[in-house]
């Protein structure tokens, strides 16, 4: 019998990358093969995202891209998952007939049941809250051999309600996976070839899911032996933990990188955000941070804009990323989530916004540029990943989430190095978003 094509295209955060494959998954137990063309497949399922401005008008967008398909292939499927499934529901389907199903993140266990409704010719959606535990409904990860880096959610949805944010509404409330059940299918992938896993959460640090919260677990996955690092994001600065303080001190798999975002430097503005702390809280939280791992590399997330804020608010902003110094960032424009507080709010002008997140990510890129170059002459550990573009090279990550080139060449046609392998490399040259090196030892 000849295999049903399934086309999966990913919006937004890992945690939707790591949705896709487990959707892939649940369709693969139904006869699904993933194909890389919508043109080719059987069904396309669009796996959205609602954080940015005018999600829903860009899926309703690339919908529109189908119609030709669907006209041509009446029995092609086309569904709508994730967060813009679970924020508009049926009005999808009102507004997009050529749409079969909709299904929101915490339903998408039940993707082969609404299939096999589409199929027989019914609208099918489901964006319920379900009791149930979504991953155990799913079939086990197919046995193919996979990566050696891979995502794996441990914790979704999120109760802060800052006034910018849908994911409460869109994923729901707090819930965490049990531990031996993360550990089970940690282990599962390193058995596959997975040496790096990234913990994935809204808000992966209010994970409780083991005793010992999310320093608990990761103590637990660093006893897998051939797992050799271990990362986490998203974190939310309220719930970083002494315990979770101390495992950046002295669990040597817990890599040297943190994504804490911060939003903004301004104590009003981080009221009105419903943060619910201070910069002042947040750069304490850094310096114990680095008290116990002095070559922490930390990441952040920033917001120019917000609704009433002046130009000493983002000055505010700007002090505090040169207090911190980033090594990587992610900076926007606010955009109105519909629904949300800060929609209702008196609104920054597009150009001030536009000016500021200029001036914003100059800083941030001085930064970030800086402290790349002050790799140059250190040793690293990389990870290597995939060959690289020139013959003879691979990439890799290093502890710190840097991109690393390295000419591994035997001479003979071959590689000294394989993907998968952890090996020692000194840096030397400093490229625009990269970093290369020459191979010390594997």
């Amino acid at each position: 019998m000849t295999a049903k094509k399934l086309y999966i295209k990913t919006y937004g955060c890992q945690m939707n990358v790591y949705d896709s494959e487990r959707m892939a998954e649940a369709m693969g137990g139904e006869g699904y093969e993933v194909t890389q063309s919508p043109d080719d497949a059987d069904m396309i399922l669009l796996n959205t995202c609602h954080i940015r401005e005018k999600a829903a008008e860009k899926v309703y967008s690339e919908l529109g891209r189908y119609k030709g398909l669907k006209a041509a292939k009446p029995d092609l499927k086309i569904g709508v998952a994730g967060c813009v499934a679970q924020a508009e529901g049926a009005e999808i389907m009102r507004r997009q007939p050529l749409v079969d199903l909709v299904v929101g993140p915490q339903s998408y266990h039940k993707l082969p049941q609404l299939t096999a409704k589409a199929t027989g010719g019914a609208k099918a959606l489901d964006t319920d809250f379900p009791e149930e535990d979504k991953f155990e409904h799913l079939k086990g990860r197919t046995k193919a051999k996979r990566g050696p880096t891979a995502f794996l959610t441990v914790q979704e949805g999120c109760d802060k309600f800052c006034a910018f944010c849908v994911v409460p509404y869109t994923r729901g409330a707090e819930v965490s996976r049990p531990a031996d059940r993360v550990i089970q299918e940690a282990q599962d992938l390193v058995e596959r070839g997975v040496r790096e896993i990234t913990l994935l959460g809204q808000n992966v640090n209010a994970y409780h899911g083991h005793d010992a919260g999310l320093a608990g677990l990761i103590r637990e996955l660093s006893k897998i032996n051939d797992l050799k690092r271990i990362r986490f994001t998203t974190s939310h600065p309220n719930d970083m933990d002494e315990a979770l303080i101390a495992a950046h001190g002295d669990c040597e798999k817990l890599m040297p990188y943190l994504h804490l975002p911060v939003q903004s430097g301004s104590d009003k503005i981080l009221k009105r955000m419903n943060r619910q702390h201070t910069a002042e809280q947040y750069l304490k939280l850094i310096e114990r941070m680095r008290a116990v791992r002095p070559d922490l590399h930390m990441s952040g997330d920033f917001i120019v804009g917000f609704p009433e804020e002046t130009e000493e608010d983002f000055q505010a902003t700007m002090d505090l990323v040169q207090a911190v110094e980033y090594g990587s960032a992610f900076s926007f424009k606010y955009s109105e989530r519909p629904g949300t507080p800060a929609a209702e709010r008196p609104q920054v002008p597009e150009d001030e916004k536009d000016d500021r997140l200029q001036r914003l990510q100059g800083l941030l890129t001085k930064q970030q540029r800086a402290l790349q170059d002050a790799m140059v002459g250190r040793e690293v550990q990389v990870l290597f990943e995939k060959p690289g573009r020139q013959a003879g090279q691979m990439v890799g990550k290093s502890e710190y989430l840097h991109a690393v080139h390295v000419d591994t060449s035997d001479g003979q046609g071959g590689s000294r190095i394989a993907v998968g392998d952890l090996a020692k490399i000194r840096i030397e040259s400093s490229k625009t978003n990269s970093l290369e090196g020459v191979l010390l030892s594997s």
